[in-house]
């Protein structure tokens, strides 16, 4: 799918320094895949303190061969 973005070419080059991209294509792929993992890892958070657990559950125990 072809896209016109007007991007801002100085933030661009230097993302292209840092991430040792080679295309302007590359840089904004790889930016949207970390976009996108960032905003899942937030998701992950806000339910973070919502599952509730037993204090007394042992794991070894459940691991353990029987």
């Amino acid at each position: 799918m072809a896209t016109n973005l007007a991007l801002d070419d100085s933030l661009i080059e230097e993302a292209k320094l840092i991430g040792k991209h080679r295309t302007k294509k590359s840089v904004v792929t790889e930016a949207l895949h970390e976009y996108i993992q960032r905003r899942k890892q937030v998701e992950i958070l806000k339910i973070f303190h919502t599952i509730d657990f037993s204090k007394d559950y042992d794991y070894k125990q459940q691991r353990a061969v029987k």
